[in-house]
């Protein structure tokens, strides 16, 4: 059972970046010179996906935009003889059919925006990426996870460990190792306090799942604050199916954080020559006081 299918629930407003969001889709914010949607959306075309289902809402036409034919664009280019920008326009666009539009009419939580999709997935494992959280990684994370999948035909979230005071920011496993990298689950909780939290193994925003969940996300049941989640249909699915974690290879920088996203633009831009030596040149010379307790750092 190849996963051919790979979800994109985007329909969010990005109120912890206003006014930045205000009229802009928070995908379509850059890391470098690539908004955020992007790379997410080639690291699935990475792994073999072969169909992208965008869970949008109102305000992401850019969105649908960027993934589309610029005839203007690409004349004017053309005209300017930028061949080699020209050829990168014209790679953004796959073949017809190969990216999927539904509507999530209402934010009900990521669990709901999973579900909007059910009928353009049909009875298939598929994919989930958060566009948010971008990961710097030799082999793209979810080609590590279909790998996995591959072997366990189950359904695989990708976790890592995070700070114990910042497990109220995830969902967060009650696991036991079994293998390299590899663990199963045994409970979880979306989003618990410190000292309710099972351990500190969190999931992040890559998931392989199978058509059962959407049996559990069709209940609509609330969950934490107020939304369907995720963690609380896959919680349920235990009672019918292994769930697994995988602790992925790769360095995950938080997009949808305002320090995180300045980090992914930094850890990326030093991997491009083209503009790591202005950039490692002003990075040594900033004169910043880091020094503890100092509040005013410049």
């Amino acid at each position: 059972m190849k996963i051919k299918k790979a979800v994109f629930p985007v329909a969010g407003l990005g109120t912890r970046f206003l006014p930045a969001t205000k009229a802009m889709a928070k995908e379509m914010l850059p890391v470098v010179d690539k908004p955020i949607i992007q790379y997410a959306v080639e690291e699935a075309f990475a792994a073999g996906i072969e169909q992208i289902i965008f869970v949008t809402g109102r305000g992401k036409k850019a969105l649908e935009d960027h993934f589309d034919r610029s005839f203007e664009l690409e004349m004017t280019l053309k005209n300017k003889h930028k061949d080699e920008t020209l050829g990168q326009i014209k790679k953004l666009v796959p073949p017809t059919g190969t990216i999927v539009y539904t509507r999530q009419h209402e934010p009900r939580g990521l669990g709901h925006a999973i579900w909007c999709a059910r009928d353009i997935v049909g009875d298939e494992p598929f994919a989930v990426l958060l566009a948010d959280d971008l990961i710097k990684s030799k082999v793209s994370v979810l080609s590590q996870m279909i790998n996995r999948f591959d072997r366990l035909r189950a359904t695989i979230a990708a976790v890592m460990e995070v700070p114990k005071e910042q497990t109220n920011r995830y969902g967060i496993l009650d696991a036991q190792e079994i293998e390299d990298n590899v663990v199963r689950v045994r409970g979880m909780i979306e989003k618990p306090d410190p000292e309710d939290a099972p351990s500190n193994l969190a999931i992040v925003g890559r998931y392989i799942l199978t058509p059962k969940i959407f049996d559990y996300l069709g209940e609509k049941e609330l969950g934490a604050g107020g939304e369907i989640q995720l963690t609380d249909a896959m919680e349920k699915l235990l009672s019918d199916q292994p769930v697994f974690g995988y602790k992925f290879e790769g360095e995950r920088f938080d997009c949808g954080d305002k320090a995180g996203f300045q980090m992914a633009n930094l850890a990326f831009a030093m991997e491009r020559p083209d503009i790591r030596g202005k950039l490692s040149h002003f990075i040594r010379n900033m004169d910043y006081d880091l020094s503890p307790g100092n509040k005013d750092t410049y």
